[in-house]
């Protein structure tokens, strides 16, 4: 075991980029030590640390914390701490203690293991210089974070992940549609964030009913592991906080909603990104916030990012909404009425957009309509840029090039200076495109006799039963429309016949399975008792057998019965849910929903579609509703149908709808005398928002949550890498290296396994296990969830790639090369360098300026041959050398080969300014426009907000620096010996 002592100096094995550190304190079983060039503190068991002592030797050149440099003549040791003595740069005799060695000093470890004789394996050598030049190139693509996970290419979900993963501390509402993938934009952010350094700890609050769906997804999808929180695991870390258990933390919305003591721990996390699902069901009204809210509210003001998912905004109403984006920006969104006031001018916005399509060509329009347009347009516009830009594009001497580009910049500039995509992205249906239809069969029934008593006795006793009702949790009105639930509640003898012996649905759903042969058929009933029931009927009466999916189950029992219905060999035909089976689940596999009973309101109505009407979906979706022949379920369908084509496509305003009839819907329940003027003052009500939203907001918003061209920019990228002919060449050599063996099993697939030679324990392989089936094609992998998806991104490849940069494997080693043109007994030294940038994470600096490599081949003499003699070319002729002679041939040759190192890093050193430079070129093109757009943006959009344009500027200042502070430092060095050729 390594001795500590406080002020000596350490380098990571495995972080090098962390820079030198010190050690801070140290005891017998830690030692904490202190980097602080990138402003981290690591503590390490004191037994087993991955640190490597910095220490010089004589003719290395050191320098001070002052600036100033000493050549290293020899050196002493105090009290643990190396004194070092040489000469400062005027030749005057100094001493420096390592406590004061500069702390952007870097340390050659390739130089040392070279010339104590330790090197590598050639192959090994080889890959290192390959993954530099990897990781040079896929650091710099735009499509980083966003090509490794296993997703269809969306361009919507695309875009908006890239928009909302390149700005500082993101704090946006996602509120796609049912089914357009909000989860997959969070999961894409999150994945792009942690890649970047931009995020490293992250909590995720979801639905109890959702955990372990975002768990499985989380992980099959994004391959991100993360830590599953509840009371029990909680409690099993004792007094430690459970929130510090893992980087990534999942937990249950209502698990943490109910304990204040979790909510204070979980406050105290230090979180870089909040991500809430449903964040519609948080309370809260102008008079006051419920404690879910308030939680969320603590929470969301202490982390800087934070993500929003509801696929209904506004289903609880205005306030309700305007409550999300408080959470959001609580400076931007104060005051309720100022936010109506707002949104009342998005039609302005929203139509001009719309007449910009009009401009181009002025002069196939009268000079009096062109004029009347541009007018239009003009008044929404206030600043001299869009003036300039709507000249151009009405001017009939303006270039067809010319007009289209004025029409696409200024179309732009109105969408960010004047719409509400900023922090509130949704897409819809009708915008995104390419849905299959729904179709609605109804099937009418006639009341059985059990129902029609249990109908006439709650019209003549209403007030009486209510109370009878409430015992058993059902609530008056709905217990009209689930005819079972009364006749289960009202039942006067215990031993009444089941419901299922009569109700004339069940026969028909028999009927139905028959009818649709081999397809899968998911129903959804209101209650849980009807799902038990239903399927015990079905059992008894035909001897179907269907697994039941519903909140009285452990999430565990949930998972197992949604896999036996998707199974597509040996699964069930039918799965069997009650409500909470429309929450979250996904069953696009299945196009057959039979809808038991109807629900209230019409958002739930719609949740239920949307469990089958999602992106993936590839078949008319068939929505069966058997109803009974005046009754309060057929009344409830004709105010759907006829109200507002709710069963058609989701249209987001039920909700309103609902709280504006949905009293008098009740009393049409049960007397249907008022139900025609329901159904009309309901289509009235339907038709004007319609018509708005076409008009305002949501216009506004489906032009700015997708932009075509970004998006389709973001995918041409990640094609790129996705055909990368590289990979699978590169991985090859990387398994070979690393002891995995890698099978072709056919269908482009492929087996990796451990072999009894692999180096550690590697992501997904653990020694004596099958390992797992993977493949380079993302079709593939999409259409099994066994098979995982090999990517530059994928955790395999990163930790090899990752071991080979950050330690020291293959950075020294030793070849002969035969050669007929080439003397036996020469000498070249082939050094890797590399630039050296240590920054914090979170500037992400290597999207300017990776890892770079710069090859130096010396022989010698000292003549450079890296333009003559390349990489690959002198590889190829390369031999090995076994390890004694290889030592000893470095021993006798030491004095030449550190003049050589040094006449190497003169020459490398003469290459680092231009990388410097066109690094500095990129950040200042890309960070300065951003910056400008910004700063325009906020004179015009109140969502930009201050603290973001300041961060920018603190970042751009920050990667400037940097990147000018940017060294060179050997990485890997290979002697060659060249023999005879005719030997």
């Amino acid at each position: 075991m390594s001795v500590y002592t406080p002020g000596q100096r350490w380098i990571s094995d495995g972080e090098a980029e962390l820079g030198l550190g010190t050690v801070l304190n140290c005891d017998v079983r830690t030692v904490t030590v202190l980097f602080p060039i990138s402003q981290e503190t690591r503590t390490y068991s004191a037994r087993q640390a991955p640190l490597t002592r910095v220490a010089f030797g004589s003719g290395d050149r050191i320098q001070s914390a002052q600036g100033w440099h000493l050549r290293v003549e020899d050196s002493r040791e105090v009290d643990g701490l190396i004194v070092y003595i040489g000469e400062d740069e005027n030749g005057e005799p100094r001493e420096l203690p390592e406590t004061r060695l500069a702390d952007s000093l870097q340390f050659d470890q390739a130089r040392d293991r070279l010339l104590t004789g330790q090197v590598d394996r050639n192959d090994w050598f080889d890959l290192r210089f390959r993954t530099l030049r990897h990781h040079q190139r896929i650091e710099q693509n735009p499509a980083l974070g966003f090509a490794g996970p296993k997703i269809d290419l969306i361009s919507h979900q695309l875009y908006i992940a890239d928009e909302v993963a390149g700005r500082h501390a993101p704090r946006v509402l996602l509120a796609d549609e049912v089914g357009l993938g909000k989860t997959i934009e969070a999961g894409l952010i999150l994945h792009r964030l942690l890649l970047t350094g931009r995020v490293e700890r992250a909590l995720i609050l979801v639905p109890d009913s959702l955990t372990h769906q975002w768990l499985v997804e989380l992980l099959r999808r994004f391959a991100l592991e993360v830590t599953l929180l509840d009371e029990a695991q909680s409690q099993a870390y004792g007094e430690s906080n459970p929130f510090e258990a893992g980087q990534l933390i999942l937990a249950s919305q209502q698990w943490l909603f109910a304990n204040s003591h979790r909510q204070a721990q979980a406050l105290a996390g230090d979180w870089d990104l909040l991500i809430v699902d449903e964040a519609h069901h948080l309370h809260w009204t102008p008079g006051g916030a419920g404690a879910d809210y308030a939680c969320v509210a603590r929470l969301a003001q202490a982390t800087p990012g934070l993500l929003l998912l509801t696929a209904t905004p506004e289903q609880m109403g205005l306030e309700s909404h305007f409550a999300r984006l408080k959470l959001l920006d609580p400076e931007r969104y104060r005051s309720l009425e100022a936010f109506r006031q707002e949104k009342r001018g998005y039609a302005q916005v929203a139509e001009a957009i719309d007449l910009l399509e009009q401009l181009p060509g002025p002069l196939h329009k009268s000079p009096n309509e062109s004029a009347q347009i541009q007018a239009r347009i003009a008044a929404v516009i206030d600043d001299a840029d869009s003036r300039a830009l709507l000249a151009t594009l009405a001017n009939p001497e303006s270039g067809e090039d010319q007009q289209q580009a004025a029409q696409d910049q200024l179309r732009e500039q109105l969408l960010d200076r004047h719409g509400t995509g900023r922090v509130m992205f949704r897409n819809s249906r009708r915008h995104v495109g390419g849905f299959p239809s729904r179709r609605l069969n109804v099937t009418p029934l006639e009341l059985p006799l059990p129902y029609r008593r249990v109908l006439r006795r709650l019209e003549q006793n209403t007030d009486t039963l209510g109370e009878r009702l409430v015992e058993p949790g059902l609530d008056h009105p709905e217990i009209m429309l689930y005819l079972d639930a009364m006749h289960r509640a009202l039942a006067e003898d215990p031993l009444n016949e089941p419901w299922w012996r009569f109700d004339p649905r069940v026969t028909w759903l028999l009927e139905k399975l028959t009818e649709i042969g081999e397809e899968k058929l998911l129903v959804i009933a209101h209650e849980r008792e009807t799902v038990l029931e239903l399927a015990e009927g079905l059992r008894v009466l035909a001897g179907v057998h269907a697994p039941v999916f519903h909140e009285g189950l452990s999430l565990l029992e949930r998972d197992r019965a949604a896999a036996a219905f998707a199974d597509p060999e040996e699964g069930y035909q039918l799965l069997i849910c009650s409500e909470i089976g429309s929450e979250g689940r996904n069953f696009q596999f299945c196009r057959h929903l039979v809808m038991f009973d109807l629900p209230l309101h019409p958002d739930q109505l719609e949740q239920r579609i949307g469990r089958l009407d999602r992106i993936g979906q590839r078949h008319e979706i068939e929505i069966h509703v058997p109803v009974f022949r005046h009754s309060p379920g057929e009344r409830l369908l004709r105010w759907y149908r006829e109200g507002m084509d709710a069963f058609g496509a989701p249209h987001g305003v039920g909700s309103e709808l609902f709280g504006a009839f949905g009293d008098a819907l009740v009393e049409a329940l049960q007397d249907p005398t008022g139900l025609d003027e329901v159904i009309h003052e309901t289509r009235a009500l339907f038709e004007v928002r319609l018509a708005e939203q076409d008009a305002g907001r949501n216009r506004l918003l489906e032009l700015n949550a997708c932009r075509p061209v970004k998006a389709g920019e973001v995918i041409a990228a990640i094609k790129e890498l996705d055909d990368d002919p590289a990979l699978p060449r590169y991985l090859d050599r990387a398994l070979d290296i690393f002891g995995v063996d890698s099978q072709d099993i056919g269908g482009e697939l492929l087996h990796l396994q451990p072999s009894s030679q692999m180096q550690g324990g590697l992501p997904g392989l653990t020694k004596g296990e099958d390992g797992f089936s993977a493949t380079f094609s993302r079709a593939r992998a999409l259409a099994r969830d066994d098979v995982q998806r090999l990517s530059w991104e994928h955790p395999l490849v990163r930790e090899m790639m990752s071991r080979l940069l950050g330690g020291t494997m293959g950075n020294t080693a030793l070849a002969t090369l035969r050669h007929p043109s080439i003397p036996g007994g020469r000498l070249m030294v082939e050094h890797i360098f590399r630039t050296y940038c240590p920054a914090p994470k979170a500037l992400h600096v290597s999207r300017f300026l990776p890892a770079t490599a710069v090859r130096v081949l010396l022989d010698e003499t000292g003549a450079n041959l890296s333009d003559k003699v390349s990489f690959d070319g002198l590889a190829r002729h390369l031999g090995k050398v076994k390890k004694a002679p290889a030592r000893e041939l470095i021993k006798s040759r030491q004095g030449q080969l550190r003049e050589l190192m040094d006449k190497a890093e003169e020459e490398a050193a003469r290459e680092l300014p231009s990388i410097i430079e066109a690094a500095q070129s990129r950040m200042h093109r890309q960070l300065n426009s951003e910056l400008a757009r910004l700063k325009a943006l906020a004179t015009h959009n109140p969502a930009v907000r201050e603290d973001e344009i300041r961060a920018l500027e603190n970042e751009l200042a920050g990667l400037s620096d940097a990147i000018e502070n940017t060294r060179l430092r050997l990485d890997a060095v290979r002697v060659i010996v060249t023999l005879d050729a005719n030997a």
